[in-house]
């Protein structure tokens, strides 16, 4: 066991130094792992080419010093890399060298079979092209190694053997080893771009995860469906639906004594819950101005109760500015406004778009809160009559509204006891 780990730990600490030849700072993680590549299988493929030149020369055949000529070709690239830093440089010295050396070496050897099927090396050349490159370059190199290949071949079939007839059992064992070895640095590349490839589409998949969580913090699923399925804009009319507009009084001179993190601080933690409570009774918020809340019921879903929902969370929201620990202690209150009527819904721009609503019932629930009374949820008569059932509202009378003149209003006061939550079951209102 110690033996193995010595060895794992060995073969550790030589790929790590491997990786730093022709290693650049500026080099970004994809090109790193390139190179860091290259240089490994170039190593493992040197001291194959030295034990095939000394067998052949072995056996009195001057073939083998082309297998020593690529090794010398190999090493003294991998020497320039580690000065120039170049990777094309040494991909393409690396893919001619391999593409020439073990085919041309066919034609003295006697052909396909003569050679002991040395040939077969040079399909290194276009899959170099295809881990390293792009596939267009792989097409390329791989036409140029099937003409070389069988113009070599064939040329060995015709001329050779040159030089001394190696006996049939060492051809036959060159031809199972350069299978068998070939075979291992194929596997190895094409392990390695798998893993790669893997990893790849790994990444990308947590990287539209989480594209998809941003967008649904923006849009409504049901929107966000539609912005990825279509191009043209989009935009849907409701014929009821609630809005609620809460603003926090006296927020800017309140702030103006603050440092800027906590006011921002105090707005995070007072809208993320206002976002909890929206979740919890199924609304949806459609933006913050300052410090002002935006939230609507009805769109993008249509619901028969938006009205009753919305009340609930209004008197959640006011609630919660009295006995919520994260914002009670600042004395601070809103104002909030509501009102119901048809809408038109959309997304709007190309850059930071934004899910919003627009009418005359938009207008009006936001002059409900301007025209409000703090502490207080101000109601107009089309959200009072889908309401009245299952809240107890109080009338404030007809309030002056410009552009709109003389508006009732009422003020939410609380749930009906025997009618239990409005937002958990209570019987639907007619729309309105």
């Amino acid at each position: 066991m110690r033996l193995q780990e010595r060895i794992r730990e060995g073969a550790g600490r030589a790929v790590a130094r491997l990786s730093l030849v022709g290693a650049d700072p500026r080099d970004d993680e994809d090109l790193r792992a390139r190179k860091s590549l290259l240089v490994l299988i170039s190593v493992l493929i040197l001291p194959v080419a030295a034990l095939w030149g000394a067998l052949y020369l072995s056996f009195g055949a001057w073939v083998g010093v082309v297998p020593l000529v690529y090794f010398a070709v190999l090493l003294g690239a991998l020497v320039v890399f580690s000065r120039t830093r170049d990777f094309p440089w040494l991909l393409r010295v690396g893919q001619v060298d391999i593409l020439l050396a073990p085919t041309l070496s066919m034609i003295p050897l006697g052909g396909f079979l003569g050679s002991g099927g040395v040939g077969l090396w040079g399909i290194l050349a276009p899959l170099g092209a295809l881990v390293f490159g792009d596939v267009r370059s792989a097409v390329r190199w791989y036409l140029a190694y099937v003409a070389v290949f069988l113009s070599s071949g064939i040329a060995g079939e015709v001329v050779g053997p040159i030089g001394p007839t190696l006996p049939v059992w060492f051809t036959s064992t060159m031809l199972a080893l350069n299978i068998v070895v070939g075979g291992a640095i194929v596997f190895t590349l094409l392990a390695v771009f798998a893993r790669e490839r893997r990893d790849a589409l790994a990444a990308l998949r947590e990287e539209q995860a989480k594209a998809e969580g941003l967008l649904l913090n923006i849009l409504p699923r049901s929107i966000a469906d539609k912005l990825k399925a279509q191009t043209q804009p989009i935009a849907d009319q409701f014929g009821s639906a609630s809005i609620l507009f809460a603003d926090v009084v006296d927020f800017t001179p309140w702030s103006e004594r603050l440092a800027p993190a906590e006011v921002v601080g105090y707005l995070d933690r007072l809208f993320s819950h206002f976002d909890d409570l929206a979740e919890r009774h199924g609304l949806e918020k459609i933006k913050t101005i300052g410090d002002c809340y935006m939230v609507a019921a009805g769109v993008p879903a249509p619901r028969p109760d938006h009205a009753r929902a919305l009340a609930a969370m209004a008197l959640d929201m006011l609630d919660a500015m009295r006995s919520h620990e994260d914002v009670a202690h600042l004395g601070l209150e809103l104002r909030i406004g509501i009102n119901s009527g048809p809408v038109v819904a959309g997304v709007i721009g190309r850059k930071r778009f934004l899910y919003d609503l627009w009418g005359d019932a938009v207008n009006t629930a936001s002059r409900m809160e301007s025209h409000g009374t703090p502490g207080r949820a101000q109601i107009t008569r089309a959200t009072y009559e889908l309401v009245a059932d299952a809240f107890e509202c109080e009338p404030r009378g007809a309030i002056a509204i410009k552009g709109k003149g003389e508006v009732e209003a009422w003020y939410l006061v609380a749930r009906k006891a025997e009618r239990g939550p409005a937002a958990g079951g209570a019987r639907s209102a007619p729309a309105g």
